[in-house]
């Protein structure tokens, strides 16, 4: 291993913004929790956890059911 790389004619990846979209999400305490509690169990971090979820629902075409009335989504 070298002590001095360099990286002066470097490009940057022009694909990397693409990877992954910052987004401003609000989520229950509960739901929080429970995902940070299994972070701690896995090594995972907890938002990597959710996003791991979220595209295993999509994979699968997971959808929600449509039983919850409005004032239940209010209540959330």
């Amino acid at each position: 291993m070298r002590e001095h790389y360099d990286f002066s004619k470097a490009k940057r990846n022009p694909y990397a913004r693409q990877l992954k979209q910052q987004v401003t999400i609000r989520l229950d305490h509960d739901t929080v929790k429970y995902f940070k509690r299994l972070a701690e169990e896995t090594g995972i971090a907890y938002q990597t956890l959710i996003n791991l979820y979220l595209r295993e629902c999509v994979s699968a075409g997971k959808r929600l059911s449509n039983t919850w009335t409005a004032a239940q989504v209010k209540q959330a």
